[in-house]
């Protein structure tokens, strides 16, 4: 279903447009697909620096005790024991255990809270916290206030350093609060590539100057949805609305390892009647035989020509110099390395079944 509205756009649109940004709708946006090209922005990210306009992100704060206010119940991790100036990847789910959306939680205080959403559900997921919080006074929805700006790549830390002189003291999904060209902002030490990173989170209608501040600093460039999209499934993390979905199971869409199973939660007894039997369909990795690509859509064949499945997300990889995707398949058990087909009816390409995480000598944890 295709919607009349008109695109939203980020503070920074104007400044896609004079770095001539190739713009395309994205969940709702009017967002940049690339610049220098998908594969120049790949390529520099996983060498030296970019950074990404996020900011039609959603940004949620609720205020209260996770279990008491509700919150603990919404998201598939536990928040009970998660430190403050951390944060914690998880998921949402409805009653049948789909997922709903996932997202980041970041513990500001002991009882206050910051979660990130993805764009295209924001307004979704903000009926469905508000409807399962205690009180809907507990949640505000901060998404038109702030601008988000990704800083990813191996180099990443040197640039901050020019601006934050001590941000080499976060860890790995850990934030803070940091003077930053005048402003107090929450910046942490998270991304979406696979390589050493920050995100800032910035007054909305401040942005462009840390845009610009930041493409001033030696290495860096500005990067896209194109090689976002790419960097991401080369180290295997999972895209709403692709591997994800509300009419899969958590369990079928790969996300066991972050659903704590002794809390409760929203869709939990869903979940445990389905791993009382087989799973119906699973993610797996494919690596193309060739240089030939899978995309989102082709079927995937068994070796004897059986349709078993979908590609979820596809593309050429250049770190391994051959296609590469993620596809969920049914009623089958493949194993690492077993032969299999992609593509349609008429045209067929083979790969061998594979890990979900294919390059991973990214400096994400450096």
């Amino acid at each position: 279903m295709t919607s009349n509205a008109p695109l939203k756009r980020t503070a920074l649109y104007q400044d896609h447009i004079v770095h001539h940004a190739k713009m395309v709708p994205f969940g709702g946006w009017d967002m940049p697909l690339q610049y220098s090209g998908i594969l120049d922005e790949h390529a520099h990210t996983r060498a030296a620096v970019t950074i990404f306009d996020i900011s039609h992100m959603g940004e949620f704060i609720i205020h209260g005790d996770p279990v008491k206010s509700g919150l603990d119940r919404i998201v598939t991790q536990t928040l009970t024991d998660l430190p403050v100036k951390s944060c914690r990847y998880g998921a949402m789910l409805n009653e049948d255990g789909g997922v709903l959306d996932d997202l980041i939680v970041f513990r500001m205080q002991e009882d206050k809270w910051f979660l990130v959403v993805n764009a295209a559900t924001t307004a979704k997921d903000a009926d469905h916290i508000r409807t399962h919080l205690r009180s809907a006074e507990d949640f505000e929805d901060v998404s038109a206030q702030i601008g988000k700006v990704d800083i990813q790549g191996p180099h990443s830390r040197d640039v901050m350093q020019q601006f934050v002189g001590d941000i080499g003291r976060l860890d790995y999904y850990t934030f803070d609060f940091f003077p930053l060209l005048g402003e107090n902002v929450l910046i942490s030490r998270t991304g979406y590539t696979g390589e050493l990173g920050y995100e800032i989170f910035y007054p909305w209608d401040k942005t462009t100057y840390l845009w610009n501040a930041l493409l001033e600093a030696r290495e860096v460039k500005p990067a896209g949805l194109g090689a976002r999209d790419l960097l991401r499934l080369e180290v295997g993390y999972s895209l709403y609305g692709h591997e994800l979905s509300e009419d899969v199971s958590a369990l079928e869409c790969g996300l066991s390892r972050f659903i704590d199973f002794e809390k409760e939660f929203i869709g939990k007894d869903s979940l445990m009647k389905k791993q009382e039997h087989p799973l119906s369909g699973h993610i797996i990795g494919l690596v193309s035989t060739s240089r030939r690509s899978p995309r989102a859509g082709h079927r995937i064949y068994t070796a004897a020509g059986k349709v078993v499945g979908t590609v979820t997300s596809g593309a050429y990889s250049p770190q391994l110099k051959k296609g590469i995707g993620l596809a969920r398949v049914e009623g089958v058990e493949l194993h690492k390395d077993d032969l299999i087909r992609f593509g349609s009816e008429k045209q067929q390409e083979e790969a061998a079944v594979s890990s979900k995480i294919f390059y991973r000598n990214g400096s994400v944890k450096s």
